[in-house]
């Protein structure tokens, strides 16, 4: 065999020298694999930030209603029925266990005209019949007469005046002259039909052709409106102006066209009251012109800019609404980057925590209660103050920093609702009339909105009719006294 040793000093320096060559090239290779490798993490990089971006885009597109403060109606799909705990489909109907309701009997006093019927004789035997003690059996029947209306007819005759020469006639009295074709109860009916039906003036106008047998025009109809809003507007008024004296108040807002152009309805709920505001704007100076800069009370509320601008302004006592919360924490879990996902969830069993205490205040002391509700309110922000660094999760963290004590007013203020769904349930009625009536023209439709839902979400709030409202208030304004008040006797 040959020997390394027995080469000579030229032919292995040669050899080294092809040595160093080979190594210096490997080495070159490994560096451009190791420079693509680098390039190819760099992309790889990119790309997972890229898919974490539209994984976010992804789920902001397609919030719901239980992801985010969405109504139900803007839902794409609706959710699928729920099943049985056999995973059975509901069955249509009442359900098992469910009370049934019937409709009370009418009284005595209501009947106008009772039919009573007798046997002359016994129909299996013929035989001769005595009066029996049970009683009889009743069908009550409610129909329309054939003309439901009264036509009355005022004539002020003339006499002459030798003396002066001329003809006088007899005074018609002025609430007849200012209610002019349509009455008192027949202008509330067509008031009602617009407002709390949602119809509009060409079905009232059929209804009344073809039912009540009275032809009116569009236009003689909207004159009939105007006054109904015009005998409104003191009641309306007068709760406006008590407004900022509540101590504790629910707002909310919704989108009103007019024309075309984007209007606000702002409602503002109360404890024994509801009044909407419909304005061009949906920024914090409607708060400060409707309750002012020195409200006192505490203002339920969502997270909207505007509430937090009045807050921060005014000094003003809020609580944010935990419901929004809690769809806005869902919408945390539901993305896919596992480090948000699972900080949402933590979010998520707190609140949990914290209606599951809330939900059993019952069956504990005040005491109790609110050292629960506050050991678990500290907990709770502690969470939420240690977010990832995700902008999402960094974004509820700089939340709670800011104005983290303000979804917890409920816990020190009594009678504080910890959601703001009072004002999201009597803002629903003007959300189905948005969606009839396509919003209003004008100034007049306008402030006949305002009050008409004023009327209606106050009326309902106290138990009282509001049709009968409505006919005590047109009564009122043509006979030019003062009409009723939505402000209840508490004395």
């Amino acid at each position: 065999m040959d020997n390394d040793t027995d080469k000579s000093p030229n032919e292995l320096e040669q050899e080294n020298a092809h040595l160093k060559q080979v190594v210096a090239q490997l080495e070159a290779k490994i560096a451009q694999l190791e420079a693509k490798i680098a390039q190819f993490e760099a992309k790889i990089a990119q790309f997972e930030a890229k898919f974490v971006e539209l994984e976010a885009k992804i789920a902001r597109l397609t919030r719901n209603s239980g992801t985010s403060s969405k109504p139900p109606s803007s839902d794409i799909v609706r959710p699928p029925r729920p099943k049985n705990r056999k995973g059975k489909k509901r069955k249509r109907g009442g359900q098992p266990g469910h009370q049934r309701h019937q409709r009370a009997a009418f009284p005595p006093e209501k009947i106008d005209t009772l039919y009573e019927y007798f046997l002359e004789a016994c129909p299996d035997c013929d035989g001769k019949l005595k009066p029996s003690s049970e009683a009889p059996r009743v069908i009550q029947q409610v129909e329309l007469v054939e003309k439901p209306i009264r036509i009355d007819e005022h004539q002020g005759h003339p006499s002459w005046c030798p003396r002066c020469q001329k003809v006088h006639y007899a005074s018609i009295p002025s609430e007849i002259k200012k209610a002019g074709l349509a009455g008192p109860r027949l202008t509330a009916l067509i008031a009602y039909m617009k407002g709390a039906c949602h119809a509009s003036f060409s079905t009232i106008r059929k209804f009344l052709r073809d039912i009540v047998g009275v032809p009116l025009s569009r236009g003689y109809l909207r004159k009939l409106v105007n006054k109904v809003s015009e005998s409104l507007e003191t009641a309306y008024q007068e709760i406006l102006t008590v407004l900022p004296t509540e101590s504790r108040l629910n707002v909310d807002e919704t989108g009103h066209k007019e024309n075309g152009e984007k209007f606000w309805t702002w409602c503002f709920r109360a404890e024994c009251y509801t009044v909407f505001k419909v304005d061009k704007s949906r920024g914090s100076q409607i708060l400060i012109e409707v309750l002012g800069e020195e409200f006192e009370g505490v203002l339920g509320c969502d997270y909207f800019s505007a509430y937090r601008k009045y807050m921060k302004d005014c000094s003003v006592l809020v609580q944010f609404c935990l419901a929004h919360l809690i769809r806005d924490v869902k919408f945390l879990v539901s993305l896919s980057e596992k480090v948000t996902s699972n900080y949402g969830q933590r979010l998520l069993d707190g609140l949990r925590k914290l209606f599951h205490v809330i939900h059993r205040r019952d069956t504990m002391t005040e005491r109790r209660f609110q050292a629960k509700l506050e050991r678990i309110r500290d907990d709770f922000v502690k969470t939420a103050k240690r977010a990832p660094q995700r902008r999402e999760a960094q974004n509820m963290a700089e939340r709670f920093r800011k104005h983290g004590k303000a979804y917890f007013q409920f816990i020190t203020t009594p009678g504080v609702e910890p959601t703001n769904n009072l004002a999201e349930q009597a803002i629903r009625f003007v959300v189905i009339d948005r969606r009839v009536t396509q919003g209003t023209r004008g100034v007049s439709g306008r402030t006949w909105c305002e009050r008409i839902w004023t009327i209606i979400a106050t009326c309902t709030q106290q138990g009282r009719s509001v049709f009968d409202f409505l006919f005590e208030s047109v009564t009122a304004y043509f006979a030019g006294r003062s009409g009723p008040s939505l402000l209840l006797d508490t004395s």
